[in-house]
């Protein structure tokens, strides 16, 4: 696991109910109780807080090891700087407690002479694993000073050194970090402390990966996602629409490909419609398609694209030769699932119900959630993309790990919302996203939007009616 997935787990865990002060607490027990398994009571231990969440985390520990040691909290800063509620509130129990020594030190020169004599163990809650580069003063003197006993006092680290992994970090004798060790981590030892995280959240997807997968890089017109939508026939223009609509208010430019007589029927100065002679695509515009495609940074094919023979040719051509990232949704997903081979090689999301899932592989997703999640990793694997099987639990898999999602409602089952989905999908991938991520998120945003229009208008509600509800629902992850 990555520290970026520290970040994402809080945000869910949040979401499901489970309190940062509930996290809080449970690291700093853990650590109070990995020192005194380790070292024994009746102790004389110092504690060093900074004023982020990694202090809060050392206040915690400062509390538990106060029953049966002898405690003194450094909080290095000032206090009015504390961040965070959490953060705030446990400061608050602290300077109630009347056997906890607390000493609140700005400034650097205090710290250099300050005498840690006697101590047998100190606790370094300084920074914790979002900080970058050297840590600034008065923290660098705090480092300092403890690295000046080290083999002479015990020093334990909560969550990771601090200042690692830069040139000035504290040498501890173990580290205890949180539920999982992380990737990043080494030259330092660690001990996990499990803190409360329930085994969903290895799966579910939430508000915490939709902030990532939402981060805008650029600051001028197209660096923030350029998508191609290749799709409507001579019966259906409102798929590719709907995907385009609900794409357009996360990326920058939409360009929607398609046959002239649907593209006349859309009137949306949005999106940047790129017609083609006759009523459906056939292998005559792939080389004019890819053309279009050159320019962005993703592709969807499929919505409302229909089934002509001439039309599934087009699917499979385009897909031959096109080298960007693409979402393949609706009848492409029949047209290539006689040539799975035609996706070798290629970065792609299929997007397909039970029903198109046993067209593409010959077999229905059934039983618990985690039967399907079998089934889907398994293709996912044998075909080399990521999958995302939309149902009650969407579920999404790239063939190594497998994903859920729990929003929507009954009211999705109306026409065009898995269009919207696609859109979402592709929208996320022009962003730069990896597929399993920019599917996941799709999935998210897709049945928030539509628990927000069911909040609303209950359960009958159209497709559009979702796709309009995407900033609110991107609104409401960012605020989250």
């Amino acid at each position: 696991m990555r520290i970026e997935d520290v970040y994402i787990w809080d945000i869910n865990a949040k979401w499901l109910g489970i309190s940062p002060l509930q996290l809080m607490e449970n690291a700093g027990a853990g650590v109070a109780r990995a020192i005194e398994e380790k070292f024994g009571r009746g102790l004389k231990i110092a504690v060093f807080s900074g004023t982020g969440n990694n202090g809060g985390d050392g206040f915690v520990v400062a509390r538990h090891l106060s029953f049966e040691n002898n405690v003194t909290l450094f909080l290095i800063g000032d206090e009015a700087k504390i961040r965070s509620e959490e953060a705030k509130q446990n400061w608050k129990i602290l300077k109630k407690l009347d056997f906890i020594t607390i000493k609140v030190i700005n400034d650097s020169s205090q710290i250099r002479e300050l005498s840690l004599e006697g101590f047998d163990v100190i606790v370094d809650a300084l920074l914790g694993a979002g900080t970058k580069g050297e840590p600034k003063e008065p923290i660098r003197s705090a480092i300092e000073k403890i690295n000046e006993y080290a083999g002479r006092a015990k020093i334990v680290s909560v969550d990771l050194p601090s200042g690692y992994p830069s040139g000035v970090h504290v040498k501890c004798d173990f580290a205890v970090t949180f539920q999982w060790d992380k990737e990043e981590y080494r030259d330092f030892e660690r001990v996990v402390a499990k803190i409360g995280y329930p085994r969903e959240l290895y799966h579910l997807v939430g508000p915490g990966d939709a902030k990532f997968a939402l981060q805008k890089k650029g600051e001028h017109k197209g660096q923030n996602g350029k998508l191609l939508i290749i799709g409507g026939s001579e019966d259906y223009f409102g798929a590719p629409y709907l995907a385009a609509k609900a794409a357009s208010y996360i990326v920058d430019l939409v360009y929607l490909a398609m046959p002239e007589d649907s593209a006349r029927r859309i009137n949306d100065p949005n999106i940047i419609l790129r017609p083609f002679d006759g009523k459906n695509f056939t292998k005559e515009d792939v080389e004019d398609v890819l053309s279009i495609a050159d320019g962005v940074d993703a592709v969807i094919l499929g919505p409302g694209i229909g089934e002509k023979a001439e039309t599934k040719d087009f699917v499979v051509e385009f897909l031959r030769w096109c080298e960007k990232p693409v979402v393949i949704d609706a009848d492409a997903l029949k047209a290539v699932a006689g040539d799975l081979d035609v996706l070798k090689g290629k970065k792609f999301v299929l997007t397909p119900h039970a029903g198109e899932f046993r067209i593409l592989f010959g077999e229905k997703p059934e039983g618990s959630l985690e039967e399907k999640a079998k089934l889907v990793i398994e293709k996912a694997n044998a075909v080399g993309g990521t999958i995302l099987l939309k149902g009650i639990y969407d579920i999404i898999s790239d063939g190594k790990v497998w994903k859920y999602n729990k929003t929507g409602n009954r009211g999705m089952t109306t026409g065009g919302t898995g269009d919207v989905l696609s859109g979402i999908v592709g929208a996320l991938l022009a962003l730069g996203n990896p597929p399993l991520r920019a599917a996941s998120v799709g999935a998210f945003l897709n049945g928030l939007a539509g628990d927000m229009v069911k909040e609303e208008r209950g359960e009958n509600f159209t497709a559009l009616d979702v796709a309009e509800k995407v900033p609110q629902a991107i609104k409401w992850v960012e605020e989250f």
